[in-house]
């Protein structure tokens, strides 16, 4: 995997950065922006890398496992998961009643959905 997909690495391209910074919300609500933006990215690295239906949960934890080899720590990896599964069940449910395919989905997406929650 090239740096520029390992989300460790570069969660977020700067541009994207820069779209959420110059949001028309609320401190708190650009960081929600962010962490979603985050968490969609991983969702479709992991989907690049094995070629499976976005947000399957098997590849999800191994994901997450492998993540966690970095560290050390199965702790991590399970939080980890625990909260990219969430994140993807959110996204995913939301997708739906867009009407949007999960990859799909845009900054405006995340925003609309931050102004839902």
């Amino acid at each position: 995997m090239s740096n520029n997909l390992d989300p460790l690495l570069n969660p977020l391209n700067m541009q994207t950065i820069r779209e959420i910074d110059n949001l028309d919300l609320p401190i708190m609500q650009k960081h929600h922006v962010r962490i979603l933006a985050h968490c969609l990215h991983i969702l479709k690295i992991i989907t690049a890398d094995d070629s499976s239906e976005l947000c399957d949960k098997n590849s999800l934890r191994q994901w997450c496992d492998n993540q966690s080899r970095k560290f050390d720590d199965k702790k991590f990896s399970d939080l980890f998961y625990a909260q990219l599964n969430s994140t993807a069940k959110k996204l995913n449910t939301f997708s739906q009643r867009i009407g949007k395919n999960i990859e799909d989905l845009e900054i405006d997406d995340l925003v609309l959905l931050v102004e839902q929650s």
